[in-house]
């Protein structure tokens, strides 16, 4: 069967990205077949066509999608013809296409009451969110927390849930429409990068104890502004490195300001079971259907236009979710 998937054959900017017509094979064994109706986009997918995330070329992109289910291979049993299904988080790339073959095991039963487009552009933000807020540092009520990156897809999501939680958050934002939209969704407060003094507001609003942890995805430009924001044994999450990599952290530094944790995460390894995986998109799809969290699908680009989701969503120039739509 013949179909349309994007693909990258050298690292670069948006204009090495293709999309190409190729063949699919029939499904192997312990696979599915899926159709895709909708498509997440999410920075890692930048990350691996610039080559911060290195893969072998040339590769596919994007790890996350909802379909319907064409066939199924043998020794699947928990998946039928038809059926609507999604994936998050791996494991290999491919997502960014009109078909391809998945795994059985990483495949999810997309839940009745949720669009596709809902599920493609929350599923795996609202993975990282459960895993960041609820297991890699276990948020409470009445907490202040520093979310940098707060109008994103990640941030506004993490908002929502935190606040759910009784969490005061603070947000980080550039610009003011930015900031008017973190506030909307679940934010006490919400700084503006581009015009505050992050540390010194920090401060202000914590009454000079700092905040007991830092959400950081920005990376290089953030690192300063995050360590000085932390209390003693206050924990530093860097979870993403959209403006490069922050510099190393010597164990010095770590003691000398008050005994700091540093960690650096990911989803793949908070989901590397398959029941991990189940649960952690079992409370994301629990708070869709609550309406706890509601996710803001800004952006949506067909297949074909895969190099300009890449360049806006690179630039800063997008809100919110954004999906592919094959």
């Amino acid at each position: 069967m013949k179909y349309q998937a994007v693909r990258v054959h050298r690292a670069g900017g948006p204009e090495v990205l293709q999309v190409e017509e190729l063949e699919l094979p029939s499904p192997g064994p312990g696979e599915v077949q899926i159709r895709h109706t909708a498509i997440g986009f999410n920075f890692q997918d930048i990350y691996t066509r610039s080559g911060m995330y290195p893969a072998p070329m040339p590769t596919g992109l994007g790890t996350e999608a909802v379909g319907v289910v064409l066939a199924v291979g043998s020794g699947v049993h928990d998946f039928k013809v038809g059926e609507r299904v999604c994936y998050a988080s791996g494991p290999a790339l491919g997502a960014c296409a009109s078909h391809r073959n998945y795994p059985a095991a990483r495949l999810l039963h997309a839940p009745e009451g949720l669009s596709d487009e809902q599920i493609a552009a929350s599923l795996l933000k609202g993975m990282t969110v459960e895993y960041l807020l609820q297991r890699c540092y276990p948020v409470k009520a009445g907490q202040f927390v520093l979310m940098h990156a707060a109008a994103g897809g990640v941030g506004l999501l993490a908002g929502q849930w935190a606040r759910q939680m009784g969490v005061r958050m603070i947000g980080v934002a550039g610009g003011q429409d930015k900031v008017k939209l973190a506030l909307a969704n679940g934010y006490e407060f919400c700084l503006d990068r581009r015009t505050e003094d992050i540390v010194a507001r920090v401060k202000e609003i914590t009454g000079g104890s700092g905040v007991p942890v830092v959400y950081d995805s920005v990376g290089k430009d953030s690192f300063e502004q995050s360590l000085n924001s932390l209390a003693p044994r206050g924990y530093f999450v860097s979870f993403g490195t959209t403006t490069g990599a922050p510099p190393p952290v010597a164990a010095a530094t770590l003691q000398k300001m008050g005994s700091l944790y540093f960690t650096r995460p990911t989803l793949v390894t908070y989901t590397a079971s398959t029941q991990e995986l189940r649960d952690s998109a079992a409370e994301v799809f629990k708070r869709l259907a609550q309406g706890v969290i509601k996710v803001s699908i800004n952006q949506r680009y067909p297949l074909a236009d895969i190099a300009r989701a890449h360049a806006e969503l690179e630039g800063g120039r997008t809100t919110g979710s954004s999906i592919i739509v094959p």
